[in-house]
């Protein structure tokens, strides 16, 4: 096996395709990349054994080949290189690769492509197409509020309801929710509820191009196809929570505020809270907010007061400041929506205006004020 290539184009793909190679494992091939070369077609391929990424790229090929390279080791010394070419080649009789560029020569032992697992492409799928940017802004609305606690393996991924003419993404860590659907699809009839791992979906958004996503699912698994990219992930087999029954249907006490002045007013305040409970004070009355918090500990306070539209009785209520910042980070509108019942209950937060055919809704619990 022989090819060169450019050190900028290699850097781009291993670093796209690295974040599937686990950071512990029992299985050392795992640590690898796979190289297939086919005249000039190079792919490279990483996987977790729950999940498989493969990219194909431009090559000079010289002589084809397979072989299993280690990984962090080929992404640090390609990414120290840069504006060169790389010629790569590999003796299949003890794996010894060699690498050389105009200044250098490096040596590195790989193994067997025999000794790479791989994931069996499922043969029966329900496939749809969705159009790139859509995919994009679903993942990326919805992935931060997933659970990072394995003990709940349902909420670490994003569960994605398929309908007809309609697509819903939800994800929730018990303490916020996201909700996002969209109507201006037509999913060629398949009705499926299926919950993504969140692994998957961040790496589908930092190497999505193109205008449109193939989607493939299987009864375990789904496959994204994304011009020269494919990625394969088992699904979390689980039962996800009744999300529905947390989304409040009485919340009457509306506010409307500048986004960007609530979300900078609550970083600010943020910096004075409590660096274990990151309370914030909402307290609203008469067409005004005054956003406060307290680090009694510490004697530390911060007190600002935000101009908005709210005419119902005043109202306390509190809420964890990295949760709040979150949320209003993810809304893209100049103007956002509060919805409150009472300081207990969960608050509906949602952009000042909806695009056409998405409706985005975001909850956050309270958490109980400080006397």
């Amino acid at each position: 096996m022989k090819f060169s290539i450019s050190c900028n184009e290699l850097q781009k793909v291993l670093s796209n395709i690295s974040g599937v190679i686990p950071q512990k494992s029992t299985l050392p091939i795992l640590e690898n990349f796979l190289f297939e070369l086919e005249k000039d077609k190079l792919k490279i391929t990483a996987t977790d054994i729950e999940m498989l990424m493969s990219i194909s790229v431009k090559a000079k090929g010289l002589s084809d080949g397979k072989i299993a390279i280690p990984g962090k080791r080929l992404l640090e010394t390609v990414r120290s290189l840069q504006n060169t070419d790389i010629e790569i080649s590999v003796d299949k009789s003890n794996n010894k690769i060699t690498m050389i560029t105009e200044t250098g020569e490096y040596k590195l032992t790989g193994e067997s492509h025999e000794n790479f697992p791989t994931i069996g492409v499922p043969e029966k799928t329900d496939d749809i197409k969705i159009d790139a940017e859509l995919l994009k802004r679903i993942i990326s609305k919805t992935t931060f509020a997933v659970s990072p606690d394995e003990l709940r393996p349902a909420m670490t991924g994003v569960l994605v309801q398929i309908r007809k003419n309609e697509i819903r993404a939800v994800s929730t860590d018990g303490h916020r929710l996201v909700k996002m659907e969209n109507k201006n699809l037509d999913m060629n009839k398949v009705d499926k509820d299926i919950i993504i791992p969140v692994k998957a979906l961040n790496l589908v958004l930092r190497t999505l191009t193109g205008k449109e996503c193939s989607v493939s699912l299987s009864e375990s698994h789904v496959m994204f196809r994304m011009d020269d990219t494919v990625l394969m992930s088992r699904m979390i087999e689980e039962k996800y929570p009744n999300y529905e029954s947390v989304i409040p249907l009485d919340n009457e006490k509306k506010l409307i505020a500048d986004k960007n002045q609530l979300l900078n007013t609550v970083k600010r305040t943020a910096l004075f809270a409590s660096s274990t409970t990151h309370q914030v004070r909402f307290s609203m009355k008469n067409g005004k907010a005054v956003i406060s918090a307290e680090d009694i500990d510490y004697g530390s306070e911060a007190k600002e007061t935000v101009k908005c539209e709210y005419s119902s009785e005043p109202m306390e209520i509190g809420f964890n400041s990295s949760y709040v910042t979150d949320i209003l980070s993810h809304i893209d509108t100049d103007e956002v929506i509060f919805l409150f019942s009472s300081s207990t209950r969960a608050c509906i937060i949602q952009p000042g205006t909806q695009r056409d055919g998405e409706n985005l809704l975001m909850l956050v619990m309270p958490v109980r004020l400080n006397v």
